[in-house]
């Protein structure tokens, strides 16, 4: 098509942030975060160019879970995301964000990680697939905001057969126990136009953030924001908390839903979630503790939603069966679904519900969006603590994606002052106001990001290619 467009230019970007608390994943504690932004510029068959923009945390711990050092792993990462840069700038390969993120995914990504990791030696832990998908993210989300930039409207506005060369046919295959055919459909035959103009807002109840007077150890920060649970309960307006378990620990998870629990219906919160971070290996660690909640606090256990995530996230490896789990409660895939394929095994497993993130790619994301919605598979949009232009991609997949409940967002408890710049323009999306986060400021081409008016100094660039 004559709206076809190539990457042609691309810079990186790497801006350190600090948390305000701690955040925990499984074993280890995240302090900080090195947000990857990258700058790309595309250019359409008549020599028309236009500029994306596209963010991601490089979450190291979420990630790539290891006794590595983290700074061993959050180098290995950024110097992936230096040769994604090049490897970006030189995709020839014309065509929709859909049709070359797919492309690049599928034929070249993997290829890269290989290289990579044979650069650093066999007896090296190789950098796993969720952290290569993690790096190419803020190129994938930037090459979808060029396009719209180029058409000079929204990137939501273009996923259908008006700017796309091949229906979904051509990515996905039905599961064989469906009477369906991905023909003649597009991503927009599965999104929600117009999108929600607010949505609920999920907060995070991490494994090291204190409950009540008890849990505090004097060295919390005094910076105007809450510090226990019922305070941000009431600050915010929050009805949807997801809670971080343990996965290794009964005694320690069943206290800890109960100990939330009774906050959540002391305060009148909605809806709970309960997220064992990959860690349970046996079904039935579940299911004890589900069963004895729901006989011992039924309110509690009324109040979850659904269960995220309970086992380890590398599926194929592990084919653990967990029926018996989404028996009780929806179950949401969430590391575990890379792409739509691995959705398609976890359905076959048992799981019901698919939990996306664009920090998986915007071309990934929508890919299992349409298969999971093609299979009556119920969709979350889960944050990776996401700051800064990170928020913005992150709210509008949700905002299109008709979840089962809002979204997750959290940068605004962990690192708030990092979104400054941004808040001042976007103000309803780093600050959850009577449970919501507002939409409503989002405008224009692309994904609607408004950077002229967002006053942020860059640092200098960490690579730079063009053509």
């Amino acid at each position: 098509m004559k709206t076809d467009i190539t990457p042609v230019a691309v810079e990186l970007y790497f801006i350190p942030v600090e948390t305000r608390v701690p955040l925990k994943f499984g074993p280890e504690t995240l302090t900080s975060v090195i947000c990857a932004r990258v700058r790309m510029t595309v250019a359409d068959s008549a020599g028309k160019k236009a500029i994306g923009w596209g963010e991601t945390p490089l979450s190291v711990q979420w990630a790539w879970p290891s006794d590595l050092a983290y700074q061993l792993r959050c180098e290995t990462m950024q110097l992936f995301c230096q040769q994604l840069a090049h490897a970006w700038t030189y995709f020839d390969q014309p065509g929709h964000p859909m049709e070359i993120g797919h492309a690049f995914l599928d034929s070249l990504l993997d290829d890269l990680l290989n290289k990579l990791n044979t650069q650093r030696g066999e007896q090296s832990e190789p950098m796993p697939h969720l952290a290569a998908l993690i790096c190419c993210s803020a190129f994938d989300i930037a090459l979808h905001d060029a396009f719209g930039q180029l058409l000079e409207r929204p990137t939501y506005s273009t996923y259908n057969r008006e700017f796309m060369n091949a229906d979904l046919a051509r990515y996905l295959t039905p599961a064989q126990d469906v009477d369906f055919s991905f023909a003649g459909k597009f991503p927009q035959d599965f999104l929600i136009y117009p999108p929600a103009p607010t949505l609920p807002a999920w907060h995070l109840v991490g494994g090291m953030d204190p409950l009540s007077e008890a849990d505090l150890t004097g060295t919390e920060p005094n910076d105007g924001y809450p510090v226990l649970l019922h305070n941000w309960i009431k600050h915010d307006g929050l009805t949807c908390l997801k809670v971080k378990l343990r996965g290794n620990d009964p005694a320690w998870d069943y206290d800890r839903l109960v100990k939330v629990g009774k906050i959540a219906v002391d305060y009148n919160v909605q809806h709970l979630s309960s997220d064992f971070n990959c860690t349970v290996t046996d079904p039935e660690y579940v299911n004890q503790i589900l069963d004895r909640l729901k006989m011992e606090h039924p309110q509690i256990h009324q109040l979850i939603l659904y269960v995220e995530q309970p086992f380890p996230y590398d599926l194929p490896a592990n084919r653990i069966d967990v029926h018996s789990v989404s028996q009780r409660k929806e179950l949401f895939m969430d590391e575990s679904a890379h792409n739509w394929k691995l959705v398609r095994l976890g359905r076959d497993l048992g799981w019901t519900g698919v939990a996306l993130k664009t920090c998986k790619t915007q071309t990934g994301a929508l890919l299992s969006l349409c298969w999971a919605k093609a299979h009556s598979m119920p969709l979350m949009v889960q944050d990776l603590t996401n700051p800064m232009l990170a928020q913005i991609p992150h709210v509008l997949l949700a905002a299109h994606a008709q979840t089962i409940m809002g979204v997750e967002t959290n940068a605004m408890q962990f690192y708030p002052a990092a979104s400054d710049p941004e808040a001042a323009v976007h103000p309803g999306l780093y600050q959850r106001r009577n449970g919501q986060v507002d939409l409503a400021t989002i405008n224009g081409p692309g994904f609607g990001y408004r950077l002229n008016k967002i006053n942020r100094k860059l640092p200098p660039p960490a690579a730079c290619f063009n053509r």
